[in-house]
């Protein structure tokens, strides 16, 4: 094992630990805990490979977001109800026998509640949000509801195997441009000590109030809505028990590789 494997292996097992489970079938959680399926950097190199089902998924939380069995559009959970943003744009309703590669969720109860207002991009809604958050060393689960300028989403058409790399499959991916539309950011922000099992800091999808479109959020303008804040402090994991999981290599640092995604 090289020395990069030793150090990093090591920390990856220590936060799956301390989460809880490694393997199973995970009971239900209570509640200000966030559940995770896999890690993001898995889902970065291609495992893209559903094995956790979305009655389980719905077990663990009714608020969140992820992706689906051969990435095959962007997850939005609100108010128990879970949607599938496909490449078309629009949102389906989910089957709980879908499953996902990668998804993060919690039962939300607002903690903080703050109101937002001329925020005329994506940085500058973080800015204000974060002046609301008490540390930096929490997750919390964010729900802004309100009448949107401005909001450009993508989503990504399902592929096929062999899978590619995230940052090859987002180069087809479809973007929508909604404007003045209200509806609901969903989304988790994870801490940095969190670089490749959750992406650090913002983490948003999107949700209109018809509940008809969305998609993962590239850019926003807010104009006036109200942001809810729920504080995590628990965290679990569940990871695939096969598949190609078992030979992804984990040990790299694809932070950069990442943040050129998210965009």
């Amino acid at each position: 094992m090289t020395a990069n494997k030793s150090k990093t292996i090591p920390a990856l097992l220590s936060v799956i630990f301390l989460a809880l489970l490694l393997s199973g079938q995970c009971a239900a959680f209570e509640d200000d805990v966030l559940f995770q399926v896999s890690t993001i950097d898995a889902l970065m190199q291609g495992v893209f490979d559903g094995f956790y089902s979305f009655d389980d998924l719905m077990d663990q939380g009714d608020f969140g977001i992820g992706t689906f069995d051969a990435l095959d559009g962007e997850m939005v959970a609100l108010d128990g109800e879970y949607y599938q943003v496909r490449a078309d744009g629009v949102a389906y309703p989910v089957q709980g026998d879908m499953t996902a590669p990668f998804a993060a969720v919690t039962r939300f109860e607002a903690d903080q509640t703050a109101a937002l207002e001329n925020a005329g991009n994506f940085t500058e809604l973080a800015r204000q949000i974060d002046r609301h958050l008490p540390s930096p060393n929490a997750f919390y689960a964010l729900r802004i509801d309100g009448t949107f300028p401005y909001v450009q989403t993508r989503s990504v058409p399902r592929q096929e195997k062999p899978y590619p790399r995230l940052a090859e499959a987002v180069e087809d991916q479809s973007v929508f441009n909604l404007t003045n539309v209200t509806g609901s950011v969903v989304g988790i922000w994870s801490p940095d000590f969190v670089k490749g099992v959750n992406v650090p800091g913002y983490h948003l999808h999107f949700i209109t109030e018809d509940r008809k479109a969305g998609g993962h959020i590239l850019e926003i303008q807010v104009a006036n809505a109200t942001a809810q804040m729920d504080v995590t402090a628990g965290f679990a994991m569940q990871l695939p028990s096969s598949g190609d999981f078992y030979n992804v290599n984990l040990s790299g640092d694809l932070q950069e590789e990442l943040e050129r995604i998210e965009k």
